[in-house]
């Protein structure tokens, strides 16, 4: 027994309505077309009376030669435009989606050259990273070099003021010595010339004296030598000394010479340091930006997959349409 509100007329309009539509009017159809209501059962008795050769309700049957003509012309030229606007909807489907995918395809290919190029840029990263970690050592090398240059001038300043003194003090010994030696010399000379003075009246006493004076002489002629050695060993001591100093004074010009080139190596580090920090930045903010532009390349790539099937599957429902466009004129055409 039919539900309520489900009877033949609801039934006979529904199947009407879809086939002036040029739908086949199945049990299914029918159903859906008056809101889901009554059971397959009663449809389906329904439109066994409806297609029955004698039921009242076929609405062909009743319709004059000429209208069931025309009512059949438009059918055919709706069935026609339907799948003539399908075919160009499908070339156009078929259209986007090559291009879909062939949009799809370079965007993978993009996304592969940017990694291999996000792998190269962490390579020379990597390497770069090696290079500064090398420059550090090296810089560090030379901070120790120079502090233990600067450490050696240091010491060879010091002993070159040790020198100094050293010679200053020879000098000074030089020089009392000689005033030593002119101060006898002229003490000598004014001991001649009082004994000269005195010569003729103290001659007996004179010649007593020589003996003396002689002895006195040869003591004071070997103190002359003995100072005339020890000043000419001096002399030859301050040279060496003099000597020692210049080499000293030498040795410190090319130490300082060495403590520029060390400055400057220094420098040229830490300038080379600085260059490296800066371009790690760099390498590194460009890695970052490739990193970023390669997640929304993929966010695209499936942005494009989602289309891609949702047009597969609109066309999906419009081969269904079809394939129920064309159920009614082959079911007509087999009556």
């Amino acid at each position: 027994m039919a539900r309520g509100g489900v009877n033949l007329a609801v039934v006979q309009k529904a199947r009407n309505s879809l086939l002036m539509r040029g739908v086949y009017p199945s049990i299914d159809a029918v159903r859906v077309e008056i809101g889901n209501t009554g059971s397959k059962t009663t449809i389906a008795r329904y439109l066994k009376q409806l297609e029955s050769p004698g039921s009242e309700a076929n609405p062909r049957e009743r319709m004059s030669a000429a209208l069931r003509g025309v009512v059949e012309s438009l059918l055919d030229q709706v069935q026609e435009e339907g799948s003539q606007a399908f075919l160009e909807a499908r070339a156009e489907f078929e259209h986007e989606r090559r291009l879909l995918v062939s949009r799809a395809k370079a965007l993978e290919s993009e996304l592969d050259e940017l990694k291999l190029r996000f792998r190269a840029q962490g390579d020379v990263l990597a390497a770069q990273t090696e290079e500064l970690k090398t420059t550090q050592s090296t810089l560090q090398a030379e901070i120790t070099r120079n502090a233990r240059l600067s450490q050696s001038c240091t010491d060879l300043e010091v002993r070159i003021l040790e020198k100094d003194g050293q010679i200053q003090s020879l000098d000074q010994r030089h020089a009392h010595a000689r005033e030593a030696l002119e101060h006898y010399r002229a003490s000598v000379k004014e001991q001649r010339d009082q004994d000269l003075s005195r010569h003729e009246s103290q001659v007996y006493q004179m010649q007593q004296e020589v003996t003396v004076l002689q002895q006195t002489l040869m003591v004071k002629q070997e103190e002359i030598s003995r100072l005339i050695r020890d000043n000419e060993r001096f002399i030859a001591e301050n040279r060496q000394h003099a000597r020692e100093a210049l080499q000293h004074r030498e040795a410190v010009e090319t130490l300082r010479g060495d403590l520029s080139i060390a400055n400057a190596a220094t420098a040229r580090a830490e300038g080379a340091k600085e260059l490296l920090t800066h371009q790690i930045e760099a390498k590194s903010k460009e890695a970052i930006e490739v990193h970023s532009v390669g997640i929304a390349t993929q966010q695209r790539v499936e942005e494009l997959r989602e289309q891609l099937e949702q047009c597969e599957a609109e066309l999906e429902v419009l081969r269904t349409l079809n394939a129920a466009g064309e159920s009614p004129k082959d079911h007509e055409g087999g009556r």
